[in-house]
């Protein structure tokens, strides 16, 4: 096994040892108020920071899995979230190559939009489906403060993790100098 494979396989180790420590501490029972505020959904913010920057990091298989074990531990009805997350995470990957150009604040808008689309589609369905879920209130807290921990999610994932978009040294395109 070369260098740069074992290198693609430790990020994506780290990346399931993070899965699996955002799950255990949402397990924890730190405050068992019930009034308190809803607490944002790091691990869909993680999984789209990383989808962005490295997709061959993440792939969506591995996706699929994380959040369907999330779905079973966290008591959600089990596959819906995951394969609302999934599609939104092949969404994302199929432009990570046009949302270099678009900056940070496009890379979060759209990231906003697509975690807005896969809770309203989580919600839709649940509603068709019948199945008794929060009051609106708290979810529309819980989407804002998912999008609004993204960009520390990236912070965190390109400055103590190292997950940073392909340069033009690691892509084998040819620099061009001026």
């Amino acid at each position: 096994m070369d260098r740069s494979t074992s290198y693609l396989w430790a990020k994506r180790g780290l990346y399931v040892a993070l899965s699996i420590l955002v799950m255990f501490l949402h397990l924890l029972p730190l405050d068992t108020k019930p009034d308190r505020l809803p607490f944002p959904d790091i691990l869909i913010a993680l999984t789209y920071a990383w989808v962005l920057r490295r997709p061959e990091y993440v792939p969506i298989l591995m996706i699929a899995i994380i959040m369907f074990t999330a779905d079973l531990l966290l008591q959600r009805p089990p596959g819906l979230l995951a394969a609302l997350v999934v599609l939104g995470a092949a969404y994302l990957h199929s432009t990570s190559a046009g949302m270099k150009d678009a900056g940070f604040v496009g890379e979060w808008t759209t990231i906003g939009a697509v975690i807005t689309v896969v809770f309203v589609l989580n919600r839709l369905i649940l509603g068709i489906l019948s199945v008794q879920q929060a009051t609106l209130g708290p979810v529309v807290v819980q989407v804002v403060l998912t999008i609004a921990i993204y960009p520390v999610m990236v912070l965190l994932s390109q400055s103590a993790f190292g997950v940073r978009r392909k340069s033009a040294a690691d892509s084998g395109m040819p620099r061009v100098r001026p």
